[in-house]
């Protein structure tokens, strides 16, 4: 036997240590005491490991350290008969191991108990030597019927180990172990003679089980997993016991552990699609999810249940109700899982039940003490969004409810901030509506009447520009304008504004010279309150008459929209002169004598709103002047509404225009949908018409012929196939030396998951033989090398593959750089320095699509961006974008509508994740100057440095040359 072919389980390397010579090792186990022993003995297991075996140390191990009662030194003396060398030049056994059987004898018949197991478990390690194993055979034997269990469960795979290898050496031991089985008390060895039985004797562990077949769901739970293993491994072969089989499946998933329940569902959905049986092992995996306590134990039933529902969808439907009990648990992960499967489950026939139970945890979310609220809050709109939209019914009912959350502020707004920000829920609900509204033209007067009442309780400025445009493009009869517009009044306050607020500040400054003796007389008139949590608290009674108007203005209580205004959010006032400006041209569109006459009136009072706004940001009252945008806008709305029956086409773009801007966006977004559902429920197999077909049923029906269900059905579908073909093989490799130096080297570089493969070719191309021939490899980024290579010898012109695994953990661009060492001529050391291995983050960045609102959510919240300036010869914005989005493997996230038409300007937003879950942004804003060239800039904005500088990089490369992008 090579000593390659040794089995070895840790590979020890200690840098910059030097060993001792042999004479010390020598001396050092002949006088040394058992620590000095066990440390010497370590020394020599090391360096045999790496490759030094050192075989005249063989005998004085023998002579001084078998003979030791220290159970450390036996272990040790263990994994030294485990590496190192048993045979001689010849292939022969050595004579030494004569000894060294005979003291494995004496250890397994030991009266010691630990020492007889250790030694049973050396033997499974030396298993591929039979010349050593034949004289054991007896004695191991006999361990089987010893009064410990410890020992009797290691000389049952000690027998195992022995059986698989040579069977010739125990040719009864199924007999022997069924036996064994029907004397048996110790579960662990009852499980372990099983384990036997069913790897080398299938049909004999079938006959157990028939035998114990009333008794299994008390048996102990490793033994009832390794039944559950035995049953599919007999039912691939079309077992006549299926029946009986089920039935004992049925009674586990009642059983108390947790892991039996596990695999007796997945088990019983691959012996049978029964209906009934389907439906119970569902509402097992629902009861583990409720049950466990592990995340992701949760997270790995719940993507068994949702495979399950994609199968057997109609059948689950009714425990709809019971996967939503799932959301009790606290896990955002686990919810959202749940959720997505529960909204894949709905249908007309539960969908009243389904929005019912999410509307009652929605108010459950209010509760100061309930985790993650807000979170979850989210979660639930966005859900009852996707329902509402899916089945009509049910919009009508949600709307009111989800009404409320639209006042709700966010945490992350602190006191002395002059806005208040939306919180996630509240603009979700706020993109829920204003879908509703499109698509139920039924619900818009009702929806567009409780909006105008919810006006003055909305503080952010974000769902105050979504509420103001629902209500500016579907408010059409003359009696909901005038109620729009007087809430709109109200929420602005009085008019204009800058007089308003000099009056208050005139007010402020006289109220702060008041006199010491007021001050004084307003000190006296206070008095003491008690609260409700037993405090005193002051209570002021200088709060009548026609000071409370004065204290009020001074505190600052105006109308949440002024108060966004005089705080600088002109791109809210921008938005209110849009929606005015509508509402007055649809009012002033109506035929009605009484329309007619208020007209100029309405007219004017928007007028007076918008001047209004603009004089505010030109004034000293706010600490931010009004920008260019704003102004130009709300000046655009001054123009229309002053020119009212000059301009028909400004009608249009007002009335009519944005509003068949929305509908083609949500056209977009439901054919987005669409696609992606179609391609996740496409099944793309291609099959050649000569090809070969095979039927399981005229395969044979021994065990090693038995396919598994799961990959049975993968070969059925063509799912899980990667076929590659030659010349993206040869594209992936890389060349690392020269032709003309002493070796060459080539490496083939291959992704696999987390993981970088390297496969290195070595071609000695010199006549001599380089010994101690060393790969060292280093690594440049979040890479990770995995194992050392070892030391080889490459004859002349000899060649050498050696495979290398290398850990990734980001998505960032890696470096691998190395070099080779080697022994020449008369021991002569010579070096060769590798060229660097670029690893392309490419390979570990997939395409993906997000809606507005998170890709806008996750722009703001994303530190790290890098700007690349573009110039490029490519003529056309479009294509460059489908170069861009090629070479960076990244999606576009704006419609195609938005992009049609010619124009020479053009900006893109992208969006791309990586397998390790980091989401990467870009826009591009790219126009075509007069000589036919582009030039703007692409943003790349991400959470970590890494990738937004990789990507960067990428596109950077990839427009140096002239010619069009190309990956």
């Amino acid at each position: 036997m090579s000593s390659s072919d040794s089995s070895c389980y840790t590979v020890v390397f200690e840098s910059g240590v030097e060993y001792p010579s042999t004479q010390e090792l020598r001396q050092a186990l002949e006088k040394g005491s058992d620590e000095v022993k066990i440390d010497t003995l370590r020394k020599i297991i090391t360096s045999t490991i790496n490759g030094n075996p050192q075989p005249t140390l063989m005998m004085p191990i023998i002579q001084y350290i078998m003979p030791s009662r220290n159970k450390q030194l036996k272990k040790l003396l263990h994994f030294y008969w485990e590496v190192c060398p048993k045979y001689d030049e010849n292939g022969k056994l050595k004579q030494e191991m004569i000894l060294v059987v005979n003291a494995v004898r004496n250890d397994l018949q030991h009266p010691n108990e630990y020492i007889r197991g250790g030694t049973l478990r050396f033997l499974q390690k030396i298993a591929k030597d039979a010349e050593l194993l034949e004289p054991l055979i007896p004695t191991c034997r006999s361990c089987l019927e010893h009064r410990h269990s410890y020992v009797r469960k290691n000389a049952v795979f000690a027998v195992y180990s022995i059986y698989r290898q040579f069977e010739n050496l125990i040719p009864d031991a199924p007999e022997m172990m069924l036996t064994f089985l029907a004397a048996e008390t110790d579960s662990t060895c009852k499980r372990n003679a099983f384990v036997f039985l069913a790897q080398c004797s299938l049909p004999k562990a079938v006959e157990w089980i028939s035998n114990v077949y009333d008794s299994i769901p008390a048996m102990d739970e490793q033994l009832q997993l390794s039944i559950i293993e035995v049953i599919r491994l007999d039912c691939k072969n079309d077992s006549s016991n299926r029946a009986k089989y089920i039935r004992c499946i049925f009674e586990l998933l009642n059983v108390s552990s947790h892991a039996v329940k596990y695999e007796a569902a997945t088990t019983l959905t691959i012996l049978t699609q029964n209906p009934a049986a389907v439906k119970a092992a569902a509402s097992c995996f629902i009861t583990l999810v409720i049950k466990e306590s592990d995340n992701n134990v949760k997270l790995i039933v719940l993507d068994r249940l949702d495979g399950l529902r994609g199968k057997h969808g109609l059948i689950l439907d009714g425990l709809i109700m019971d996967v939503l009990l799932i959301l009790s648990n606290s896990d955002m992960d686990v919810r959202r899982k749940a959720i997505s499967i529960v909204l894949s489950m709905t249908s007309s026939r539960n969908v009243e039940e389904v929005v019912l139970f999410l509307k009652k945890q929605l108010l459950k979310t209010q509760e100061a003490e309930f985790e993650k609220a807000s979170e979850y809050r989210q979660l639930l709109i966005q859900s009852i969004h996707v329902t509402a939209v899916k089945f009509s019914e049910v919009a009508a009912s949600v709307v009111h409810a989800l009404l409320e959350f639209l006042s709700e502020p966010s945490t992350a707004a602190g006191p002395g901030t002059s806005t208040v920000s939306a919180s996630a829920s509240a603009l979700d609900v706020v993109a829920f509506i204003r879908e509703v509204v499109e698509k139920f033209p039924a619900l818009r007067s009702e929806i567009c009447s409780r909006l105008s009442q919810t006006l003055p309780e909305i503080r952010s400025g974000k769902v105050f520009r979504g509420v103001l445009w629902i209500l500016g493009e579907y408010v059409g009869d003359v009696e909901s304008i005038r109620e729009v517009l007087s809430e709109m009044r109200r929420c602005i306050g009085d008019v204009p504004i800058v007089p308003q607020e000099e009056t208050a500040a005139t007010e402020d400054g006289a109220d702060a010279e008041l006199s010491e003796k007021e001050k004084a007389e307003r000190k006296e008139k206070t008095k003491p309150k008690i609260l409700a949590d037993g405090t005193y608290a002051t209570e002021s009674a200088f709060t009548t008459g026609s000071n409370q108007t004065r204290v009020d203005i001074k505190f600052g209580s105006k109308t949440p929209l002024r108060t966004l205004i005089l705080g600088g959010d002109f791109f809210t006032g921008a938005v209110l002169s849009v929606a005015l400006t509508k509402l007055v041209l649809r009012f002033h569109g109506k035929d009605t004598g009484k329309a007619k006459s208020d007209a100029n009136m309405i007219r004017a009072e928007a007028m007076l709103i918008m001047t209004s706004i603009i004089r505010v940001g030109q004034s000293r009252f706010v600490n931010v002047p009004i920008d260019e945008d704003s102004s130009e806008r709300i000046m655009n709305c001054l123009q229309t509404l002053s020119e009212l029956q000059e301009i028909q086409v400004v009608h249009e773009i007002f009335l009519d225009d944005t509003k068949q801007a929305f509908e083609r966006m949500l056209a977009s977004q439901e054919k987005r949908a669409a696609e992606k559902k179609e391609t996740e429920s496409e099944k793309k197999v291609a099959v050649q018409v000569d090809d070969l077909l095979s039927f399981r049923q005229f395969l044979k029906k021994g065990a090693d012929d038995a396919i598994d269900y799961d990959e049975d059905l993968g070969k059925a579908t063509g799912a899980g196939e990667n076929q590659e073909d030659f010349m993206s093989n040869l594209s992936r490799i890389t060349q690392l030396t020269g032709f003309s130096d002493p070796l060459y080297v080539e490496a083939y570089v291959k992704m696999h998951g987390f993981d970088i493969m390297l496969d290195v070719l070595l071609v000695n191309q010199t006549p001599n033989t380089l010994q101690n021939l060393c790969l060292d490899f280093a690594t440049l980024g979040d890479l990770k090398i995995v194992e050392r290579p070892s030391v080889y010898t490459i004859g002349p012109h000899g060649f050498q593959s050696i495979k290398a695994t290398i850990k990734v953990s980001s998505t960032e661009t890696g470096v691998i750089f190395g070099s080779i060492l080697w022994e020449g001529p008369n021991m002569s050391e010579a070096c060769v320095i590798l060229n660097d291995i670029h690893i392309d983050i490419m390979d570990y960045i997939k395409p993906t699509y997000c809606n507005e609102a998170q890709f806008r959510s996750m722009w703001t919240e994303f530190e790290w961006e890098n700007r690349v300036n573009v110039n490029s010869l490519v003529s056309e914005p479009r294509e460059y974008l489908q170069h861009v989005m090629k070479a960076t493997n990244m999606s576009c996230l704006t419609p195609d509508g938005a992009l049609s038409g010619e124009c020479d300007f053009l900006s893109a937003n992208m969006y791309a994740r990586s397998l390790f879950g980091e989401d990467a942004l870009a826009n591009l804003s790219i126009e075509r100057t007069e000589a036919g060239t582009i030039t703007g800039h692409v943003r790349i904005r991400s959470k970590t440095q890494g990738i937004a500088l990789s990507l960067g990089d990428r596109i950077t490369m990839a427009q140096k040359d002239s010619k069009p992008l190309s990956v």
